[in-house]
């Protein structure tokens, strides 16, 4: 390995330890228990790619709009990172029909909506923060996380 590869893999380590670091801080900035996210996988190509860092926010149920990017508790166990197609509004709160980008299909081929007809709040972790509608994303840093 170069002496350039080593220190761009030490400059790596140092921001997700930051990062780390910092959790607490994002976590009361951004109103979620899940200030940052990793992407795993190639569902929301083009836009992020495996390895990327997201940040999330909190928004209350009424605020999640079609075409915001959302973190939600997958009912398998961890989260996964797709798009809002569709907010429905229900006697008992409202429901987002998710899909990846890159995906054929919506969510509920993934079987993600035992709700009935999308992901319920109370699964959201939070928001991909996109100012002026421009995601915010740290690319590739979030490769370390996953190897660990």
């Amino acid at each position: 390995m170069s002496s350039i590869k080593k220190s761009d893999l030490a400059i790596l380590i140092a921001l997700l330890v930051i990062v780390i670091l910092l959790k607490p801080a994002l976590s009361a900035i951004s109103g979620t228990q899940t200030p940052v996210a990793v992407v795993r996988g190639n569902s929301m190509l083009p836009l992020l790619h495996e390895g990327d860092l997201v940040f999330l926010h909190h928004v209350d149920p009424q605020d999640i709009k079609v075409g915001d990017i959302v973190v939600y508790k997958s009912i398998y166990g961890g989260y996964i990172i797709h798009r809002v197609i569709k907010v429905i509004e229900t006697p008992n709160g409202f429901l987002y029909e998710t899909k990846g980008d890159n995906n054929p299909a919506d969510d509920s081929m993934l079987g993600q909506f035992p709700e009935g007809f999308g992901v319920s709040y109370d699964r959201i972790a939070g928001v991909v923060w996109s100012p002026a509608n421009k995601t915010l994303i740290v690319p590739i840093i979030g490769v370390i996380s996953l190897f660990i």
